[in-house]
């Protein structure tokens, strides 16, 4: 179907006429020159006067057709296709991910290697996204500070893409868990409430930031934000030193009873992931989070047609202007004649 955005356009088409019509014109004081012979003039030139009607007339076609071209343009028409239903959305996914130094730590065993923490993440979270169809999914970076790395949208490729492209200290070295919270609550608080949900995933305790973690997840429960916490990390790992090997836990700093809490206080679960098989275990089992029902929505595809009538308007000026020159040439020949 063919629409306008701006149909009131229109309107203007008969301006130029109501200009010439009404306005008055502009009177030039100039002296007169008085011609004795001007009527014999005006008889010879007799013969010629028939031919000057149909030359306006063409002039003031193409003017009026340019003109219109120009209006229909500016309404900005388009062609509009059969609504299309859009899958209804989930839920408002966010997912707030550590990036701070501990994060680092290669303590995560995959083909017969180790790998830092945050690399074995951005594995399992992007398979995560994918299956996550439908769902409107958000990404918090955090370390020090608390940052919106993806707005909430539909796009998860653009959602992976940023999450690969985030680095170890791009927000300090330390973790605000408070401050992440507090910004998923800014975020999620114009949203449908039934579908809130935040995934907080860390290796450490809350060593930064102006807000406490608690009283970000009471401000979570009032809101009707979910917030489910991941704490991951291996429970021992073999460090060779001067001594020799010994075994450490590279998770001694993970505040688990913080994550609990959190997790309890909002009404979501704590998930631990030792490896990357727990890790992708974890992901799935919140992968299989009821989606709450919203509204079926259409949408109507939209192809822009304004460039149409302006590239006529283009092309009738060309052919104005060729006119006008062709009309200049023949002036031209005829004083050289004379």
């Amino acid at each position: 179907m063919l629409s306008l955005d701006w149909p009131w356009l229109l309107l203007l088409a008969p301006l130029p006429w109501l200009i010439y019509r009404f306005a008055r014109p502009v009177r030039h004081q100039q002296a007169a020159l008085q011609v004795p012979f001007f009527d014999q003039l005006q008889r010879s030139d007799g013969a010629n006067s028939a031919r000057i009607p149909g030359s306006l007339r063409l002039r003031l076609a193409l003017l009026s057709l340019i003109w219109l071209a120009l209006l229909l343009s500016a309404a900005r028409p388009q062609w509009l296709g059969d609504p299309l239903p859009v899958a209804p959305s989930g839920r408002d996914l966010l997912l707030a991910v550590d990036i701070s130094g501990s994060m680092g730590t290669q303590d995560m065993p995959q083909d017969g290697q180790l790998l830092d923490r945050l690399t074995v993440v951005k594995q399992v979270l992007a398979q995560f996204v994918e299956r996550r169809q439908g769902d409107r999914l958000g990404l918090i970076l955090f370390g020090t500070r608390a940052y919106i790395q993806v707005p909430l949208t539909f796009d998860s490729q653009a959602l992976v893409q940023l999450l690969d492209e985030s680095r170890i200290g791009f927000a300090g070295e330390k973790t605000a868990i408070g401050d992440a919270i507090g910004l998923a609550i800014k975020r999620l608080t114009d949203r449908a409430q039934q579908s809130r949900v935040l995934i907080l995933l860390t290796d450490g305790a809350n060593t930064a930031g102006q807000v406490q973690p608690l009283e970000a997840a009471q401000v979570a429960a009032k809101e009707g934000i979910r917030i489910h916490t991941l704490g991951i990390g291996a429970d021992e790992m073999l460090v060779q030193s001067f001594f020799g090997t010994r075994r450490v836990n590279p998770s001694a700093d993970l505040d688990e009873r913080l994550l609990t809490q959190v997790a309890e206080t909002t009404g979501g679960q704590y998930f631990r992931a030792r490896d990357p098989e727990q890790l992708a275990q974890v992901y799935a089992e919140l992968d299989r989070l009821e989606p709450s029902q919203q509204e079926e929505q259409l949408v109507r595809p939209q192809q822009a047609l304004f460039h149409w009538p302006l590239g006529l308007a283009l092309a009738l000026s060309l052919l104005w202007a060729l006119q006008r020159l062709r009309q200049s040439k023949t002036a031209s020949v005829r004083e050289a004649q004379s």
